[in-house]
C-alpha cells in the first residue's frame, strides 16, 4: 500500500466509506425498491451512470482503478495526485471533502477558493477563451461589411434595381455564407474535429475565412461573389460550432457560461469593427483601373481577425477532453495543469472526465450505428435538441440580423439621408451591441440563461414595433422619423446583446451530453445558419410586400412566440457541471411545461405585486447520491 494510503487510520477509512458508499448504497436500494427496479436496471440507467461514475466505488477499488489508470496511460508520476483527485471527484456530489484526510491544507485551500473565488482562474484559461473567440469577429465583421458594401456593389453588378429579380438576387448574395454554413459547412464540424482536434479545426477554418474574404473582394459578377461568399460559409460553420464547444470543455462550471459566451461578445466586437471599416473606407476612390475599390476593401477587411486567430491558436492548450478521447492522456494532463489553479483540481477533472468517457463509450456502443438519430430518439437528447432548436432559431427570428445586415439600407430609406449618415447610425448599433454584451459576462451565470431571455424578449418586441411603426410618421417630419427609427434600433440592441446574443451558443454548447456533443452542436449551428440565410434572403422581398412596418411587426410577433417557447420548454442550465445537466434534461418536457403553468400566479405575485411572502414550488431537487431528480 502506498505511503499516502497509509496516512488513513482505520477509523478515517471507515468514516470515508460510510459517508461516500454505505449511505449511497442504502439510498439507492430504497429508490430501487420504491421504483421496482433491480440493480442491473439501475446500473444501465443513462442518467445514473452519467451523474457521477465514481459514486459507490469502494475505497480500495478506487485506489486499484487509479493505479491501473496511471500505469496504463503513462501517468505514474501523478499517481498519488490522481488518487487524491479521484477521492475529490467522488465527493463532488455531497461536497464532503472533510472526510478525505489525505488532503493537505494547500489542497483544501484550492477546493475552497474554487467555490468562493470563481473568477480566480489561470491567465491561460482566459487567454484561450478570449483569443479563440476572436474567431467570431470574422463572422461579425462580415455581417456588417456587407452592410456598407451593399450600398455599392449591387449597382456595379446590375442587380441594384427594385425589381423582384434583383431583390431576390441581392438577398441571395448577402445570405451566401449562411447558406454555405447550413448546407455544407456545419456538417464538416465532426470530421474536422475528429482528425484535427479543436485547435486544428479552428486554424483551418480561419484560413478558409481569410482566403474567401480576400476572394470576395476580387469578384466582378454577382454569381462569382455568391460562390466566394458560399465558401466563406465553409469557414464560418465549423468554427462557430467548434469554438463554443472548445470553451465549454476547458472551463469550470461556475464560470463556463461567461467564458463560453465570449463567442458572442467577439461577434459583437466584429460587428462593430465591420461598421468602422465601412466608415473608414467609404470615401476611398477608384484607382489603377479598379472599380469599386472602397467596397472591395470593406469586404477584404473581414480577413484581418482571421490572421490573429491563426497566429495564436496553437499557443493555447488543446481541449483535454478531446485529447482523452484520442488516448493522449499525458497531453491531457498537461492541458489541465495549464487550465486549473491547482494540480489537485487538474487531477480531479482529468480522472473524472476519464471515467465519464468510459460510461459514455458504453452508452455509445449500446446505441445504434447512426448517432445523429439519437438527437431525436433518446428522450434526454431530444430535450436538449428542443432547447437548442428554440434558442438557435430564436437568435435569428428575433430579427437582429435584419438590422445587422441591412440597417444602412433601412436608415437610408427613412428620409433619403446620405450613405455616410446611414453608416453612422449603423455604427451606433454596433457599438451598443458590443457594450451591452459585457454585462452578460456576469449575469449569464448568476441571473441564468432562461431568465435573461424571459426578461429581454418583451422589450425586444416593443422596440421592433417602435422601429417599424415609425415609418408611418409623415415624410415632412423626416428628422423626427429618423430619430424614432434610430432610437428603436439602438434600444433593441441594448436588450438583444445581454439576452439572445450570448445565450444560444452558450446553451447549445452545454446542453448535449459529451458522447454526442459534436453532432449536437453541428445540428444546432445548422439550425442557426439555415434560418439566418432565410432571414437574409427574404428581407428585401418581405419589405416590399409587407412594407417596413409589417416586416418589423413580423419579427416582433416572433419575439413574443419565443417568450412562450422559452417559458414552457427551456430548462435552466446555469452553474451546473456538464454531467449534472444530464439530470436536468431527464425531466419530461410535459412536466416542465405543466410546472411553469402552475407557477404563473407565483411569478405574478413575486415580480409584479412584489410580494416577498410568495413561495415557489420546487420542480425537482437533485439527489446527487443516486443521480436522480
Amino acid at each position: 500500500m502506498s505511503e499516502m494510503s497509509e496516512k488513513y487510520t482505520f477509523d478515517d477509512r471507515e468514516k470515508s466509506k460510510r459517508s461516500q458508499n454505505e449511505v449511497l448504497f442504502n439510498t439507492r436500494e430504497a429508490v430501487m425498491k420504491e421504483a421496482g427496479e433491480d440493480d442491473a436496471a439501475l446500473e444501465h440507467s443513462v442518467n445514473v451512470r452519467l451523474a457521477n461514475p465514481l459514486l459507490g466505488v469502494p475505497f480500495d477499488k478506487l485506489q486499484e482503478d487509479v493505479n491501473e489508470f496511471s500505469a496504463t496511460h503513462g501517468l505514474e508520476e501523478y499517481r498519488e495526485l490522481l488518487f487524491k483527485g479521484a477521492l475529490c471527484a467522488q465527493a463532488q456530489a455531497t461536497g464532503d471533502y472533510d472526510a478525505i484526510t489525505v488532503l493537505n491544507e494547500e489542497d483544501r485551500l484550492a477546493l475552497r477558493e474554487e467555490k468562493e473565488h470563481k473568477w480566480k482562474q489561470p491567465f491561460q484559461l482566459y487567454w484561450l477563451c478570449v483569443c479563440c473567440s476572436v474567431a467570431a469577429a470574422v463572422q461579425g465583421a462580415d455581417e456588417t461589411v456587407i452592410n456598407g458594401a451593399l450600398l455599392f456593389f449591387p449597382k456595379q453588378f446590375n442587380i441594384g434595381s427594385n425589381s423582384d429579380r434583383d431583390q431576390w438576387l441581392t438577398g441571395l448574395v448577402a445570405s451566401a455564407p449562411y447558406i454555405g454554413c447550413a448546407f455544407l459547412g456545419c456538417w464538416l464540424t465532426q470530421p474536422l474535429n475528429a482528425v484535427f482536434g479543436r485547435r486544428g479545426t479552428i486554424f483551418i477554418t480561419s484560413f478558409v475565412s481569410f482566403a474567401s474574404c480576400i476572394w470576395q473582394a476580387c469578384t466582378n459578377t454577382w454569381w462569382h461573389m455568391f460562390i466566394a461568399r458560399f465558401v466563406l460559409g465553409l469557414g464560418i460553420g465549423p468554427k462557430s460550432a467548434t469554438v463554443p464547444m472548445f470553451s465549454a470543455e476547458c472551463t469550470p462550471p461556475l464560470i463556463r457560461g461567461a467564458l463560453t459566451m465570449q463567442w458572442q461578445t467577439w461577434t459583437a466586437f466584429g460587428i462593430m469593427l465591420g461598421y468602422v471599416a465601412d466608415l473608414v473606407l467609404y470615401h476611398v476612390g477608384d484607382s489603377s483601373g479598379i472599380k469599386g475599390l472602397n467596397w472591395r476593401l470593406m469586404m477584404g477587411s473581414a480577413a484581418i481577425p482571421a490572421l490573429f486567430v491563426m497566429a495564436q491558436i496553437f499557443f493555447c492548450p488543446e481541449s483535454p477532453r478531446w485529447l482523452m478521447k484520442k488516448g493522449r492522456y499525458q497531453q491531457a494532463m498537461r492541458s489541465f495543469l495549464r487550465l486549473r489553479n491547482s494540480p489537485l483540481l487538474a487531477a480531479r477533472d482529468l480522472y473524472f472526465a476519464y471515467r465519464l468517457l468510459i460510461e459514455e463509450e458504453k452508452i455509445r456502443k449500446s446505441r445504434g450505428p447512426f448517432p445523429f438519430l439519437e438527437l431525436f430518439t433518446v428522450p434526454r437528447n431530444l430535450r436538449a435538441t428542443i432547447g437548442a432548436t428554440i434558442v438557435m432559431f430564436g437568435q435569428q427570428f428575433c430579427g437582429v440580423n435584419v438590422i445587422a445586415y441591412y440597417s444602412s439600407n433601412i436608415i437610408k430609406n427613412v428620409a433619403n439621408t446620405t450613405d455616410i449618415n446611414a453608416l453612422l447610425g449603423s455604427f451606433g448599433f454596433g457599438v451598443l451591441n458590443f457594450l451591452f454584451a459585457i454585462p452578460a459576462w456576469y449575469t449569464i451565470d448568476t441571473f441564468g440563461r432562461r431568465n435573461l431571455l424571459l426578461t429581454t424578449l418583451p422589450f425586444m418586441a416593443l422596440f421592433l414595433l417602435i422601429t417599424g411603426f415609425s415609418f408611418w410618421i409623415p415624410d415632412d417630419q423626416s428628422d423626427a422619423k429618423l430619430g424614432v427609427v434610430l432610437f428603436g434600433i439602438m434600444a433593441y440592441s441594448c436588450f438583444y446583446s445581454p439576452g439572445f446574443g450570448p445565450v444560444p451558443f452558450t446553451y447549445s454548447a452545454e446542453a448535449f451530453p459529451l458522447y454526442i456533443r459534436e453532432i449536437g452542436m453541428t445540428y444546432a449551428t445548422v439550425v442557426l445558419w439555415f434560418f439566418n440565410s432565410v432571414l437574409a434572403i427574404t428581407w428585401f422581398r418581405m419589405q416590399e410586400v409587407m412594407k417596413t412596418q409589417g416586416a418589423f411587426a413580423w419579427y416582433a410577433a416572433w419575439c413574443m412566440i419565443l417568450w412562450l417557447l422559452t417559458f414552457f420548454f427551456l430548462p435552466e442550465t446555469k452553474a451546473l457541471t456538464l454531467e449534472e445537466l444530464d439530470i436536468v434534461f431527464s425531466m419530461p418536457t410535459r412536466k416542465h411545461a405543466a410546472y411553469q403553468w402552475r407557477m404563473l400566479p407565483y411569478y405574478f405575485k413575486r415580480h409584479v405585486l412584489f410580494q416577498k411572502s410568495a413561495r415557489k414550488e420546487q420542480l425537482f431537487t437533485v439527489d446527487n447520491s443516486i443521480g436522480k431528480a
